[in-house]
C-alpha cells in the first residue's frame, strides 16, 4: 500500500502566514502562535502560550473591551463572524497601531471555540498624525476603515465638518494603496470659479477661450495613475458634476474646446463639509453622481465626540511649532481647559488654540488662561475710535486680560494687538513678561 503522508501540523500551517498570527480561546488565553507573533512581541512561545490575549499585547491586566477599544474575540463569539478592528498595542515600551483580522475557528457542534487573529502593523506617516493619533473608538473605528479601503480600487467619499482632517484622512488612504509609489494630487473646488475649475480639472486647448494662449493639461490627465482628491466636491455646479461623472464611468476625459477623448487612470477620493442628503433634496447635487461617488462613503467624527484624543493630539500640535517641545507635557489645569470646550472647527481649531497659547506664551510656560477660545458671535470692529476690543478706554489702565484678548482677536501678532490697544509693541512685550513673572 502506497503510504499515507503526514498531513501538516497546527504549527507548519500557522507558519504559512506572513503576519503574526494567534490563536486564542474563549478566555482570551493564547492557544498557540506563530514565530512571527513571537518575533514581534520579542518573545518566546512557551512564555506565551496560556497567558491572556491582553498581557502580550496591550501590557494590561483586563479585555481591552474595559480599555475603552473594540474587542475582536468578544465580536467573534458573539456574532460567529469574522471581524476587523484598529488597535494600538504597547510592546518594548512603545505604541503602535495594528490592523486585526479575526476569524472564528468552530467544535464539531458549530460553536465558536477558538479564534484565529492575525496581526498586521502600520507604519507611522508624517502626513497621518492627525488620523492615526488617539485611542478613541470613535477614532479607531474611522483608521479601521480607511485602511480596510485603501488597498482597494474603490471611490472614497469623505464626509464631515470643516476641519475634521479630511484632507489628511485622503492621503493616508492614498499611502496605504497600491498607488502610494506615485502622486497624490490635490483639487480644492472651494477656493476657485467654475471655469477655473473645469480648466484645472479636464485642461483646455489652445483658442478655447478667451487668453487660452496655449493648451493646458488638466489634472485628470496630469494625475494618469495616480490619486486625485478632490476637495469640497459640493461647490461644482451641475455643468461640472455631469462632466465629472462622465469622467468617473468612463474613464475618459475631453480637454475643454477640444474633440478627443482621453483615456484616464485615476483614482478619486472626494470630500464635502456639505450633508450630501440636504443637497440631493435642493437638487444642487446630482443623483447618479452621489451614488457614483459614495460607493464607499466615510464619515470622519467631529472632535466633540473624540475628546479624549485631545490631550495627544494638542502635545502632537506642540511638538510642531518652534520651541514647542519645551511645552510639554501640559498641565492638568491647560488639558481641562481644553477639554472644556466643544470644537465647532474641529482639529484645525485645536491647531490654532495650541499656536495661539504658543505665541502668547512667549517662551513661558502654557498655563490655562492662555487656552483662548473664539467666539462665533464677537466681532473684532471697534465701535468707537477710542475704544478697543475690550471695551477698555485707552485712558484705562491696561490689565493682563485686555493684552490676551487684542492678541487672541488677532492672532497673535503682537503690532496688531499693539495698534488695537493704542500702545506700544514693546508694552504688550513687558505686559506679556510680567504676567509669567
Amino acid at each position: 500500500m502506497p503510504l499515507i503522508p503526514a498531513k501538516p501540523s497546527c504549527e507548519a500551517i500557522m507558519g504559512l502566514f506572513p503576519e503574526p498570527f494567534v490563536i486564542i480561546d474563549k478566555q482570551f488565553q493564547i492557544v498557540t502562535a506563530n514565530q512571527k507573533y513571537c518575533d514581534h512581541y520579542k518573545t518566546n512561545r512557551e512564555d506565551i502560550v496560556g497567558k491572556h490575549c491582553y498581557e502580550v499585547s496591550h501590557g494590561i491586566s483586563r479585555p481591552c473591551s474595559q480599555n475603552g477599544e473594540r474587542c475582536p474575540l468578544e465580536e467573534v463569539i458573539n456574532t460567529g463572524k469574522p471581524t476587523s478592528v484598529m488597535h494600538i498595542h504597547c510592546h518594548c515600551g512603545k505604541e503602535e497601531h495594528v490592523q486585526l483580522s479575526a476569524s472564528p475557528i468552530f467544535d464539531d457542534d458549530g460553536k465558536v471555540l477558538y479564534m484565529a487573529e492575525t496581526i498586521q502593523p502600520i507604519a507611522k506617516e508624517p502626513d497621518n498624525e492627525q488620523i492615526l493619533l488617539g485611542r478613541s473608538k470613535a477614532a479607531l473605528r474611522t483608521m479601521s476603515i480607511l485602511y480596510r479601503v485603501a488597498p482597494t480600487s474603490s471611490t472614497v467619499l469623505l464626509l464631515g465638518e470643516s476641519g475634521v482632517g479630511k484632507d489628511c484622512a485622503a492621503r493616508y488612504i492614498h499611502q496605504n494603496s497600491n498607488r502610494a509609489k506615485y502622486n497624490f494630487v490635490v483639487m480644492d473646488c472651494g477656493v476657485m470659479g467654475e471655469s477655473l475649475i473645469e480648466s484645472e480639472l479636464f485642461g483646455h486647448e489652445k483658442g478655447a477661450f478667451t487668453g487660452a494662449d496655449n493648451r493646458k493639461i488638466g489634472l485628470f490627465e496630469a494625475a494618469d495613475k495616480d490619486t486625485l482628491f478632490i476637495d469640497e466636491i459640493g461647490e461644482l455646479s451641475l455643468h461640472l458634476q455631469t462632466k465629472l461623472l462622465r469622467a468617473l464611468e468612463t474613464g475618459t476625459i475631453r480637454r475643454l474646446g477640444g474633440n478627443q477623448y482621453i483615456k484616464v487612470d485615476v483614482r478619486i477620493i472626494a470630500a464635502t463639509h456639505r450633508e450630501p442628503q440636504r443637497m440631493l433634496q435642493e437638487k444642487t447635487l446630482r443623483e447618479d453622481l452621489y451614488y457614483r461617488l459614495s460607493a464607499f462613503p466615510v464619515s470622519l467624527p467631529p472632535l466633540r465626540e473624540r475628546k479624549g484624543d485631545i490631550p495627544q493630539l494638542a502635545e502632537n500640535f506642540l511638538t510642531q511649532f518652534e520651541d514647542g517641545d519645551a511645552q510639554l507635557p501640559l498641565s492638568p489645569e491647560v488639558i481641562q481647559k481644553l477639554l472644556s470646550y466643544d470644537y465647532p472647527g474641529n482639529i484645525r481649531e485645536l491647531r490654532n488654540i495650541i499656536e495661539r497659547a504658543i505665541i502668547l506664551a512667549a517662551n513661558s510656560p502654557i498655563n490655562a488662561d492662555l487656552i483662548v477660545f473664539e467666539d462665533a458671535h464677537s466681532s473684532a470692529h471697534f465701535h468707537h475710535p477710542e475704544t478697543s476690543v475690550t471695551g477698555r478706554s485707552k485712558n484705562t489702565r491696561l490689565t493682563r486680560a485686555d493684552v490676551l484678548n487684542a492678541l487672541s482677536q488677532c492672532n497673535g501678532h503682537r503690532l496688531e494687538a499693539a495698534q488695537l490697544l493704542g500702545v506700544s509693541e514693546r508694552t504688550i512685550y513687558r505686559h506679556l513678561q510680567q504676567s509669567t513673572n
